[in-house]
């Protein structure tokens, strides 16, 4: 009987923004590719035979937010700030992780302020926007990529609950206890399928580059990587795209389209 079929296999695409959407370097968007994303979720909306695609990201609240609205996703929650932040774009609330203290906010502050106080001068930069967490920068990424191990150890030493890692051209610094899977559980529990039914993770959808997207992996029941993820994160997935970045996320939810 007509109707009686889901109309679609996953319901929400859960997407990372670095590596996927858009690229982690200074390259311009993929004005093309995301230009099509958002038609796709245009008729996701429309048709409901598709899964809306959200992100899932490290960057700030205000740059995940301007990604929702770029490749239009106007309705479903986002993580940002690596989970410490979930944003409502049909509402426009900004959620931090009730978990994150005053404390926890003074140790990113004290871990920030050493960093542009030691770091700083050897030409070691902040990413701008970010308040529970820290993230280093510098144009040379191998000499960046020396500091990796040093901050974490001076860190450790005066007790701050950071934890320290390399993506392919920055050094996030992220409480211990939240990470993008934190901040997805989260996300996860704040939406519905079926009028306030648990979301049936088998249904979901997921999209990422590094490893540190193993979180999504294991939160969904397709995982897919454009063609210039890591090697660490492509073994979990279900379905590697043939072309990078934008294009390559374009192919995955074409594929997705296909197969619903």
């Amino acid at each position: 009987m007509p109707g009686t079929l889901p109309l679609r296999q996953y319901d929400l695409v859960i997407c990372d923004i670095d590596g996927c959407l858009v690229s982690e370097s200074q390259k311009a968007m993929d004005v093309a590719s995301l230009s099509w994303i958002a038609e796709y979720n245009r008729l996701a909306v429309e048709r409901g035979d598709r899964p809306i695609v959200t992100v899932c990201s490290g960057r700030p609240q205000p740059f995940a937010e301007a990604m929702c609205r770029l490749i239009g996703n106007m309705l479903v929650p986002c993580v940002c700030e690596m989970g410490a932040w979930v944003y409502h774009p049909g509402t426009n609330e900004y959620e931090l992780d009730p978990g994150i203290t005053q404390e926890h906010l003074s140790a990113v502050q004290e871990a920030s302020a050493w960093a542009r106080r030691e770091l700083g001068p050897k030409g070691v930069t902040q990413q701008p926007g970010k308040n529970a967490s820290v993230t280093l920068y510098h144009p040379d990424v191998q000499y960046l990529r020396s500091l990796e191990q040093p901050v974490r150890e001076e860190y450790a030493k005066r007790g701050w609950p950071l934890r320290v890692s390399m993506t392919w051209y920055y050094i996030n610094c992220d409480l211990e206890h939240v990470s993008k899977g934190s901040g997805l559980d989260r996300m996860l529990r704040k939406m519905s399928v079926g009028g306030g039914a648990k979301i049936d993770r088998s249904r979901l959808a997921g999209i990422g580059d590094t490893i540190g997207d193993k979180c999504i992996a294991d939160r969904v029941g397709f995982f897919a990587c454009p063609s210039n993820a890591h090697p660490a994160i492509k073994e979990h997935a279900h379905h590697i795209a043939s072309v990078p970045e934008a294009v390559g996320v374009v192919e995955i939810l074409k594929r997705l389209i296909a197969e619903r």
